[in-house]
């Protein structure tokens, strides 16, 4: 073992003090975070018109005044994280707005393209994900027999979503149930917008893992002719809506697909190890006509890949940490992709468009 080290400079040494701060301290962040959800601090500043001070959200939240320099250190924290912004230029008590991102946490609003994004972030940041991701490094020492648990199902017990998830904490299991489903339907406006193409000539598309429907019904209001059908587990499909408007199948992705002319899986196979991607992947085959006859399937997932720049490509990197953590699944770079797409069987596939984190893919049988 090497005697010495090497010594950081002085400039070095205390940018590493900063930044040991700041990563071991990040999770403050996330709990300040979970702390405005919980308190609807995004959905007060809504009702109060956009803007609101300190004295305001004291009020709407109904918080006891011993309580106003404290909330007060916790909005600082988020202003600067971007989750709120805030006026004080005149050097007079804020004014909180909200942001993009807090815009999405507004809950309890009914409106076309807003899905409340509050019970992912009370999903992610729960005891039961933080506790598994605290026994990390136990995880690892363990010499597991394949298929490896996630260090979810290590220490839980059960795997997430599933049908024993609610023998462990029910709470939790309705909690990420929401959030995935608000989660998945986030952007799927923005994805018809920016790729014109994409339900072009489709005169049919099943929707794998499409949940109440909403996804369906947004392709169906832009696509009135398209026939849509949501392939979704009994549980799913038994509290769907009975609108007549999308047709629902109960059924497992794994045994087989409803028959159309293009399948989509939107946010489903980065929960899936490989193996089950590819048995996925073969059924959806199946299910679709050749290439020639316009069969496609269309996938919109995290491709990684640094192109987007450093915020988006750490924001995949965190969102593969989340799978490594909860499931047996992982996000995928595009070699990644091609090598599960050929073992399906298919022929070739297009990335149509880069949206945020996210990728647009067709692929072809």
């Amino acid at each position: 073992m090497a005697q010495t080290i090497e010594v950081p400079t002085d400039a070095e040494l205390l940018q590493a003090q900063a930044d040991l701060w700041r990563h071991n301290l990040y999770y403050l962040s996330s709990m300040g975070l979970r702390c405005a959800v919980e308190l609807e601090i995004p959905t007060a500043i809504h009702r109060l018109g956009g803007a609101a001070s300190l004295l305001d959200l004291m009020s709407a939240l109904s918080l006891p005044s011993v309580k106003m320099p404290f909330l007060r250190r916790v909005m600082r924290v988020l202003v600067t994280s971007g989750v709120f912004a805030a006026d004080n230029d005149s050097g007079s008590e804020a004014i909180y707005c909200l942001t993009p991102l807090s815009r999405i946490l507004v809950h309890g609003v009914v409106a076309d393209e807003h899905h409340s994004q509050k019970y992912f972030v009370l999903g992610v940041t729960s005891p039961h994900y933080t506790e598994a991701a605290m026994g990390l490094a136990s995880w690892f020492k363990k010499d597991h027999e394949p298929p490896v648990p996630s260090p979810f199902e290590d220490i839980c017990g059960v795997p997430l979503c599933d049908d024993r998830t609610p023998l462990l904490d029910k709470e939790l299991d309705d909690v990420v149930t929401q959030g995935l489903a608000a989660h998945d339907n986030l952007g799927i406006a923005t994805v018809m917008r920016e790729c014109h193409d994409l339900f072009k000539g489709l005169d049919s598309l099943t929707d794998c893992g499409g949940g109440d429907g909403t996804t369906a019904r947004a392709i169906i209001k832009a696509y009135p002719h398209i026939k849509c059908t949501v392939l979704d587990l009994p549980k799913v499909v038994d509290k769907a809506p009975a609108d007549g408007v999308v047709t629902y199948v109960a059924g497992d992705l794994f045994h087989s697909v409803p028959s159309s002319q293009a399948v989509m899986l939107k946010l489903v196979l980065h929960f899936w190890s490989d193996e089950d991607c590819v048995k996925i992947l073969a059924q959806c085959k199946k299910a679709i006509p050749s290439r020639e006859e316009g069969g496609k399937i269309i996938i919109i997932e995290i491709v990684v890949g640094p192109s987007l720049g450093p915020i988006m490509f750490e924001a995949q990197l965190l969102m593969d940490m989340l799978m490594m953590v909860n499931s047996k699944g992982r996000q995928r770079d595009e070699n990644d992709w091609s090598k599960l797409f050929v073992e399906a069987g298919f022929t070739d596939y297009k990335i149509v468009k880069k949206l945020g984190a996210r990728c647009v893919i067709e692929v072809y049988p």
